[in-house]
């Protein structure tokens, strides 16, 4: 997508608040990729990434930004753990998983892209056998023509849904399941793909709705027009020039001159270093050069400082940007500005419930001030803290409504009620203030 750096922070701005900083940079790496693919073959392999290290508190937006971005540009994109990953030699997962990983999700991209292209003809072919096994359940004495007349009958109401609630039984392909390597490691070795090419594919029958039996049929009879060929070699591509990595917690494995059970964090940090600064992963779909990935590693770095990463890996990630901490006037216009806000969502919750819930602007920055202040005199959790107000806010109007047809009810939220309700939080947060 042919965004300017620009367009992408207006994009970004619809679902997160703040953070200019840390939009700008992102923002600014990703039409750097587009620049980079408008050059000469030459010139690409030379110009990498310039990978970000994003620090602030918790709930800030650090993972939401580099999630929105991959879903703006349709990137592969993973978020990993640091702490997850172990020091060549310690039981754990392998610090190449990540890439295997990003692997996996390319070709879940493309897959689901070469579906789409080929789902009209799959959906056909599906029809047709369900109507088929339709046919044979309501069978009687039929010419051939009529026969033929009858299923073609039978196929357009299939299409249009009216069979949907039927229970047939259909022969479908019998996937064999992943076997584990070792508990915990998220290695697994899929038997159907290792031995797909020399063994009779095995069906079994199963009584299924024609609902469920037309989305199963459809995926096999898509599977069999993909060219699996094209798509791996589409996704390898994609997840090389692509592919976001975003590594969560780095702080966490930061730390100099660590000895006994923190031993292997800074052994973490040089298994790190190679895919940061690229090279070759193997993979079952092919080997993916990292030199190209963009990473984005984010923490806290509460105890920790960036600078006790090891230079190494500090080079590698040449831009920091810092997210700060969120005011009273961001929870504002975090509960009434980006699209699908919080008080959206749970207006929309309610609205099942034939109750029409709404907020007065004195309520919504109540709410704020309460949040903004909880954070502040206890954890800072960011947004996520507005998530507790909430809940503990709603928890009488949730727990009361439901298991009627009564007509719509209309609910106003007011300063007044945010009082009433939230009064407990609040007689806590101001005993806090005088707790040393």
């Amino acid at each position: 997508m042919d965004l300017s750096p620009k367009q992408i922070v207006h994009e970004l701005n619809r679902h997160i608040i703040g953070q200019d900083e840390a939009k700008k940079a992102v923002a600014i790496a990703l039409r750097n990729r587009y620049r980079r693919s408008m050059l000469s073959a030459e010139l690409q392999e030379e110009i990498t990434p310039k990978n970000i290290i994003m620090k602030g508190p918790t709930g800030v937006g650090k993972t939401e930004i580099a999630r929105r971005l991959a879903r703006l540009v349709k990137a592969p994109f993973i978020k990993v753990e640091a702490t997850k990953y172990t020091e060549v030699g310690y039981v754990g997962r392998d610090v190449e998983s990540m890439v295997r990983d990003l692997a996996e999700c390319a070709i879940r991209l493309v897959k689901e892209e070469k579906t789409q292209e080929v789902s009209y003809r799959a959906t056909a072919v599906a029809e047709r056998k369900i109507a088929k096994v339709l046919a044979e359940m309501k069978k009687d004495e039929r010419g051939e023509t009529a026969k033929e007349l009858f299923e073609q009958r039978l196929v357009d109401d299939i299409h249009a849904g009216k069979y949907d609630a039927t229970v047939i039984e259909i022969e479908v392909a019998d996937m064999p399941k992943p076997l584990e390597l070792s508990p915990g490691s998220g290695a697994a070795i899929d038997l159907g793909s290792v031995f797909g090419g020399f063994m009779p594919k095995k069906t079994k029958k199963r009584k299924l709705t024609v609902r469920e039996a037309k989305n199963l049929l459809v995926a096999e009879e898509a599977d069999k027009l993909i060219d699996s060929d094209a798509v791996n070699a589409e996704a390898i591509r994609r997840a090389e020039n692509d592919g976001i990595i975003f590594i969560d917690e780095i702080d966490k494995i930061a730390g100099k001159g660590n000895q006994g059970a923190d031993v292997s964090r800074e052994g973490v940090q040089r298994d790190i270093l190679p895919i940061v600064e690229g090279c070759t992963v193997m993979t079952k779909y092919g080997p993916i050069k990292t030199d190209y990935i963009l990473f984005i590693a984010a923490g806290a770095f509460h105890v920790s400082k960036v600078e006790d990463l090891i230079p190494e890996l500090q080079g590698r990630f040449p831009i920091q940007v810092e997210l700060k901490s969120l005011t009273k006037e961001d929870f504002v216009n975090i509960l009434t500005q980006p699209e699908n806000s919080i008080t959206s969502q749970y207006a929309a919750l309610l609205s099942v419930d034939n109750i029409k819930l709404t907020f007065t602007p004195g309520a919504i920055e109540k709410i704020a001030e309460i949040s903004a202040d909880i954070n502040m005199t206890s954890e800072d959790i960011g947004a996520r803290r507005l998530h507790t107000v909430m809940e503990y806010l709603l928890e009488d109007i949730s727990y009361n409504a439901g298991g009627n047809d009564y007509p719509e009810i209309p609910v106003e939220v007011n300063e007044k009620y945010v009082e009433e309700h939230l009064e407990n939080i609040v007689r806590n947060r101001d005993l806090k203030q005088y707790v040393l």
